[in-house]
């Protein structure tokens, strides 16, 4: 009896296992191709942003970024900001703009220690709104990293435009 007990719980397993494999591989898949449709029309993956639904990306090409299908127009960006908790650490804006909500001009720090359980987000202004990117709470620097990817990208399409 108990060796039937034993044989029953090793196929169980072994059914989960099995499962979680093929699920695993299935995303892994659907993940691949979203990004070859994104990079098939010319857009160049920057982030992936892990979200309740599912992975984000946050992409760009020549004239825009792309947080999911939302476009952010470069020529429309006026300031970036990366927060964490909602507070300001750094910021970049184009020459000319004042926002009480932004801090003087800096480059996001590589805090080795990294923030174990912050929010980090990355806030675009545009012409005509503010969006914020959501970039995560997740230990081990990763939501730190995908923000200062983010930013970093974004404020260099700023003070190329702000140059030029």
């Amino acid at each position: 009896m108990r060796d039937i007990a034993a044989i029953v719980l090793a196929i169980t397993l072994v059914f989960f296992a099995l499962r979680l494999a093929t699920s695993l591989t299935r995303d892994r898949r659907q993940r691949r191709r979203k990004r070859i449709s994104i990079e098939a029309t010319g857009q160049s993956i920057l982030a992936e942003i892990p979200s309740e639904t599912g992975i984000t990306y946050f992409s760009e090409d020549a004239t825009a970024f792309y947080f999911g299908q939302q476009p952010i127009h470069k020529t429309s960006i006026t300031a970036t900001r990366v927060l964490i908790n909602g507070t300001p650490i750094a910021a970049s804006m184009r020459h000319g703009i004042r926002d009480a909500e932004t801090v003087p001009q800096e480059v996001v720090e590589n805090h080795l220690e990294g923030f174990a359980r912050d929010r980090w987000d990355v806030a675009i202004d545009t012409t005509d709104t503010t969006l914020l990117i959501p970039c995560g709470a997740i230990r081990e620097r990763i939501s730190q990293e995908l923000a200062r990817r983010i930013f970093t990208a974004v404020k260099t399409v700023i003070e190329t435009t702000t140059s030029a």
